[in-house]
C-alpha cells in the first residue's frame, strides 16, 4: 500500500495532458492512487461523504457527539486483530447506546458511527466517535420524544442518557464480545499473547481491565444555534488521508520527522508542541492505522441503517412536522471508492477553459509494480513470493 501512495500523481498511473486553445500552453495531470489512506488524493471520498451523510440530518433537533474509548492494555492485542475487534468494538459501542436510549429516552434510537485509530502522536488509539440525535419516535411510534435538558456549569445544556450506564454498558458488551472471540479461537494469539490461548489465563488477564471504568464521553451541541453539520465536517476530516494531515507537519530533516502534537498538560490548554520522530518510526506508526482491505469505517445503525433509513426519516418528518428534502437521502454513507471530483481546468497564462488532448489511463496495479516504475525499495519478486507462500496463487491479483 506504501508502493501505490508513493506512485500517486505520478507518470507511473498515466494522465491527461491539456492544452488552452488561445495561448496554447500545454500542462499535464498525472492520475491519483485512489487509495482511502492517500493524502493527496482523499479530499474528493471526504467531499462526497459529507455531501451524502448531510442528507440524513433532521431540523429542530440537537445532535449529540458520543465518543467510546478502549483502555490502552487492550492496544497491543487489537492490533493484531483488527478486523475482529474492530468490528466488535463498532457492535459493542451500537449495542450498548441502544439499550441506554431506550431504557432512558424511550424513543427509537439511531446513531452515525466513524471509527478512528490514532491519537495526536500517532500512537494506537482506537475509538469510535457517534452522531446521535437528540430524540426520536417513542418506542410505540405515535409521538416524537425529546432529549432533556439539565444544569450543567452555570447554564442548562441538553442531556441525553448517563454516561456512566452508558460506560458500563459498553465496557461490559465488549469484554463479552472479546470472550466469545477467544472461545471461538477467532484471535490471533502469538507470541507474548499465546498464554491468553488458555481460558484460565485469558480470564485472569481480562480482569486486568474489565472491572475499572472505561471512558465514553457525551458531547452535546455547545451552543444553541451550533449546526450539527459542523460535528459531520470533523468528522470527514478523518475520513480519508490517514491519521496527520500536511498542516501539522513541519520538517523533515537529518532523518527526523517533526510535527505538531497537542500537549497533555490539560491544566495549560492541551497548547500545540512540536514532536519529533525518526523517519522510519514516523513510518511505522503511520502504517499502524492502515485498515484491513475492505473494512468499512463509517457505519450506520438503527434508525439510520440502510434498511431502516427511509421510513425512520419518513416517520421522524411526519412527527415533527417538516417537509423533506428536494432529493431523498442516498442509500450509503460507506466508503465506496469514486474518484476525485472532476473540476474544469483553467489556463494558467490567460485563464481559459483548458481542453484534454491527450489521455492514459491508469494501468494495472501488478503492470506497475513490475515495471521500470516502482519505487527502488520496492522488490517485486520477494512481494509475489509472500503471495503465493499465503495464498496459493500464482500471481497476485489486480491492485
Amino acid at each position: 500500500m506504501l508502493a501505490k501512495l508513493a506512485l500517486c500523481r505520478t507518470a507511473a498511473l498515466g494522465g491527461h495532458v491539456y492544452e488552452c486553445p488561445q495561448c496554447l500552453y500545454r500542462c499535464q495531470v498525472y492520475n491519483s492512487c485512489i487509495d482511502r489512506h492517500c493524502p493527496l488524493c482523499s479530499g474528493g471520498r471526504r467531499a462526497d461523504w459529507l455531501d451524502k451523510t448531510a442528507q440524513l440530518l433532521l431540523p429542530k433537533i440537537n445532535y449529540f457527539q458520543v465518543v467510546f474509548t478502549l483502555p490502552d492494555k487492550l492496544s497491543a492485542l487489537m492490533l493484531g486483530n483488527r478486523r475482529e475487534t474492530y468490528g466488535l468494538l463498532f457492535h459493542a459501542a451500537w449495542d450498548a447506546l441502544r439499550e441506554v436510549l431506550r431504557a432512558e429516552l424511550g424513543c427509537e434510537p439511531a446513531a452515525l458511527m466513524v471509527l478512528h485509530t490514532w491519537n495526536q502522536r500517532l500512537g494506537h488509539h482506537p475509538h469510535i466517535h457517534a452522531l446521535v440525535p437528540g430524540g426520536g419516535p417513542s418506542l410505540d411510534g405515535q409521538q416524537w420524544v425529546h432529549s432533556r435538558h439539565r444544569y450543567h456549569h452555570g447554564r442548562d445544556q441538553p442531556y441525553l442518557v448517563d454516561h456512566k450506564l452508558l460506560s458500563e454498558r459498553f465496557r461490559d458488551k465488549f469484554v463479552a464480545g472479546l470472550t466469545r472471540l477467544q472461545r471461538a479461537g477467532k484471535l490471533k494469539l502469538e507470541g507474548e499473547w499465546s498464554h491468553l490461548q488458555d481460558l484460565a489465563a485469558f480470564t485472569a488477564w481480562r480482569k486486568t481491565f474489565s472491572d475499572g471504568p472505561w471512558v465514553v464521553n457525551i458531547e452535546p451541541p455547545p451552543t444553541e444555534d451550533a449546526q450539527p453539520e459542523n460535528v459531520l465536517k470533523y468528522l470527514a476530516r478523518y475520513m480519508t488521508g490517514g491519521p496527520i494531515s500536511d498542516r501539522r507537519l513541519i520538517e523533515h530533516a537529518a532523518g527526523q520527522v517533526t510535527f505538531w502534537a497537542r500537549s497533555p498538560d490539560k491544566a495549560a490548554g492541551n497548547p500545540p508542541e512540536p514532536c519529533k520522530l525518526t523517519g522510519v518510526e514516523f513510518t511505522r506508526c503511520w502504517s499502524l492505522h492502515i485498515l484491513p482491505k475492505g473494512f468499512v469505517k463509517s457505519r450506520c445503525f438503527g434508525g439510520l441503517s440502510c434498511r431502516n433509513r427511509k421510513s425512520y426519516l419518513g416517520r421522524c418528518r411526519d412527527l415533527l412536522g417538516v417537509k423533506p428534502p428536494p432529493s431523498e437521502p442516498v442509500e450509503t454513507t460507506g466508503e465506496a471508492p469514486v474518484e476525485e471530483r472532476s473540476s474544469p481546468i483553467t489556463c494558467p497564462q490567460c485563464q481559459a477553459a483548458m481542453g484534454c488532448i491527450s489521455d492514459v489511463g491508469r494501468p494495472r496495479w501488478y503492470e506497475v509494480f513490475n515495471g521500470s516504475a516502482r519505487p527502488r525499495w520496492y522488490d517485486p519478486f520477494s512481494q509475489a513470493m509472500a503471495w503465493r507462500l499465503v495464498h496459493g496463487s500464482r500471481e497476485p491479483p489486480d491492485g
